[in-house]
Order: structure tokens, then sequence, then C-alpha cells
């Protein structure tokens, strides 16, 4: 199973166990990590640690995999539930943190970071985009500028920066994200539940930039990406 699950103290410890993809998801994967979240709360956790395998929090979506614009439909959904449960949910990140791992990590209520973690969101590499809702949490939790930085640019952060910039709450591994778990078990359910809601309020969506998010995703330059990828070059996007 690609999802491994874990409840000790009504803390539930999720863990993304695909180490030969760098715990990239695909499809099934992605439905297993939502089907374990609902599971957590209906079995009546407190809170939640999203891990990953063997160094790796998540390395983004399974590009071998990723046809169309129908998986980030079903993404957002799973991202937006999330995000949205009503119990302390904690990000415990090594490694990478790279696409659709940094969308479950700016989900997730708090980011415990390790000294080798590495964030990017490199959909300027791949010529796709990903959804308002990330870019307003990635630029939230990281800053405009360090949102743009990566966002525009492909950059590539690490664990001083996720630090420095406020991205991360800890410096730690699981076992310092697991800490932070259980001290939020024993505090009020409906003041969490309800900051919660107040928390993950944000703008409306906007047209011009769902049209540009779909223009994206119906482009040339995406097709090219994606055969880039497959064929490990350098992508010669064109802007149509």
């Amino acid at each position: 199973m690609p999802i491994l699950s874990e409840t000790h103290d009504a803390v539930t410890t999720l863990t993304i166990d695909r180490p030969h993809r760098r715990n990239a998801l695909d499809l099934a994967t992605l439905e297993e990590l939502h089907s374990a979240v609902v599971a957590a709360v209906d079995g009546g956790a407190r809170a939640l640690v999203l891990t990953g395998a063997e160094g790796h929090f998540c390395a983004g979506a399974d590009l071998t995999e990723l046809e169309d614009v129908s998986f980030t439909v079903r993404l957002a959904e799973v991202l937006q539930h999330l995000a949205a449960v009503p119990i302390t949910t904690i990000a415990a990140i090594s490694g990478s943190c790279m696409g659709l791992g940094m969308q479950l990590a700016v989900a997730c209520d708090l980011r415990v970071v390790g000294e080798r973690a590495r964030f990017a969101v490199p959909v300027a590499k791949l010529g796709l985009m990903v959804d308002q809702w990330t870019l307003d949490r990635v630029a939230r939790f990281w800053g405009e500028g360090a949102a743009r930085h990566m966002v525009l640019t492909a950059a590539v952060l690490d664990g001083d920066d996720a630090w420095r910039l406020g991205f991360a709450q800890l410096r730690g591994d699981l076992d310092a994200a697991l800490d932070l778990a259980r001290s939020a078990v024993p505090l009020a359910p409906l003041s969490q539940a309800g900051s919660k809601i107040g928390m993950n309020s944000s703008p409306a969506p906007d047209e011009a930039y769902s049209a540009a998010f779909s223009r994206a995703w119906a482009s040339s330059d995406l097709a090219e990406g994606q055969r880039a990828f497959g064929e490990r070059r350098t992508p010669r996007f064109e802007g149509r």
C-alpha cells in the first residue's frame, strides 16, 4: 500500500511510501491518501502528521501518468479537503518537497522541516500551472517574494530558507512533528476547528487566472514540457 497509516494517542501518521518515485503521487495514491485522511478524522484522530518514506516528503506528481488537467481537478478537491479538516495537520518534511509536495505542505496547518529539505514550484519548467488556491497558500506561507521566486524562476529553496521566511514552524524530524501534534491533542476542538475556518478564508477565484490556467493546460508548451521531462532534456517553449 503506498499510504501507510498509524494512530497512537489520537495522532494519526500518514506516510507516502513510493520511494522508487521519491514519493511522487499518481492518481491511485492520491485517492488512497484522501481515503486515509477521511478515515483518520472519522476514526477520532485529534491531529494528523503527513510525511514521506525513506528521506523524501513528496517529489511532486508522478509525471509518467499525468496526462491532462483532470488530475489537477481531483487534486484540488483532495487538497482543499485536507486543508479544511477540523483537526490540526502537520507536514513533516525531509528531502524533496516539490510541486505537488509543496501543495500538500501548504494544505497542512503547520510544517516541521529537516535540514536537507528542498522546496520548489517548478511549473515554468513544464509549461503547466497550479490552481489559484495553491498560489494563494504558497504566497501566504512563504511570503510573496519567495513565492514569485519559486513560481516564476523555478528556484529551489532549502530548509534554512523555510525557517528564515517563516514557512517552517519547527526545525526537526518526524519525532519533532509528532511531539508538536501531541501538543495539539488536549486543546479545545471547537476552538481549533473554528479558528481554521477563519484562517482558511481566501479571496474569490479570479476569472482571468482561470482563463490563463485553462490556456496553459491546453497548450503545446505543456506537451513539450512533458516530452522533455520523459526524454531528460531541456524543453523548448514557444508560448503557445
